[in-house]
């Protein structure tokens, strides 16, 4: 199939998008990437009337250690994923970037366009979760500032408005005594996951376990914070019972969809063992260099 008729805008600028946006509201969407949009309006899933290009505004890309990291909305998968400073300052990131469909597809897919599509199957949504991180917006109002427990609403959904522009997320300083994990199953190697798991874990001076976060992959209509299974880690020294605890914790209140690819009882049981799995990883990493 092709998709409907519609207008297309390249921006140049920052500024000549975001005005596009205000002009056109609902009835624009932003190219970026274009690995999931693009398909979606060549099955007609998606319709637009105006489809704006910020693929030429060079302002929104690339990578800077600034107190944390800052990364432009239109950096690739690929070029975050293999940089030294993000594989040091935020290693979480790039190990779920890894896991991102194939090289093809992470060469061509942009940060900022895997956050507003929101897919809840997807391993950014959850690594922004998992690393306290935030989004920067820009529209004809001016700029905004949105933390990841803000911006997923829905399935496929979010809190950004029809005239917002996604520029820039930005993910706070990384302990480098932390450990962390990356752990999901899916059926074939570039598939989306069917359950996944992202940790971070670190401990003080006593050994005891003084920051957990953990952000569940498709298991809802948005990416999950476990947050009662972090509750229970907190404060806790770190041990296998300690992690099938978490496990367990970690499904209070989970009801995952049920589809083809495995029922509401398998993704609970799955999110269980990679829970426990995710757990035992990130904590042998704790103090080790990333």
């Amino acid at each position: 199939m092709k998709p409907t008729a519609f207008e297309y805008h390249p921006a140049t600028s920052s500024e000549e998008a975001t005005s596009l946006l205000a002009e056109h509201g609902s009835d624009a969407k932003v190219l970026a990437g274009g690995q999931s949009l693009v398909p979606l309006l060549a099955l007609r899933l998606a319709r637009v009337d105006h489809l704006v290009d910020v693929n030429g505004v060079g302002s929104l890309s690339g990578i800077r250690s600034e107190g944390g990291l800052r990364i432009g909305a239109v950096t690739r998968h690929r070029t975050v994923e293999k940089s030294p400073v993000v594989v040091d300052q935020a290693p979480l990131l790039a190990a779920a970037l890894a896991q991102v469909g194939h090289v093809a597809i992470r060469n061509r897919g942009t940060i900022g366009g895997s956050l507003a599509h929101a897919d809840p199957a997807a391993e950014l949504p959850a690594a922004l979760l998992a690393l306290d991180g935030k989004v920067v917006t820009s529209s004809h109002r001016g700029a905004r500032t949105i933390d990841a427990a803000d911006l997923f609403t829905g399935f496929l959904t979010t809190s950004l408005e029809p005239e917002e522009l996604l520029t820039e997320v930005v993910l706070p300083p990384w302990n480098p005594n932390a450990g962390w994990s990356v752990q999901e199953f899916a059926r074939r190697s570039g598939d989306f996951a069917i359950a996944g798991v992202l940790s971070v874990l670190s401990t003080n001076g006593n050994g005891r376990i003084e920051d957990a976060r953990i952000a569940l992959i498709g298991v809802g209509s948005t990416p999950v914070r476990a947050t009662s299974a972090e509750q229970a880690l907190t404060g806790e020294g770190p041990g296998d019972d300690l992690w099938s605890e978490a496990a367990e914790r970690a499904l209070d209140g989970l009801e995952p969809p049920s589809d083809l690819h495995g029922s509401t009882a398998y993704r609970r049981q799955l999110t269980r063992t990679l829970v426990r799995r995710s757990l035992h990883e990130a904590a042998s990493r704790i103090g080790a260099a990333a």
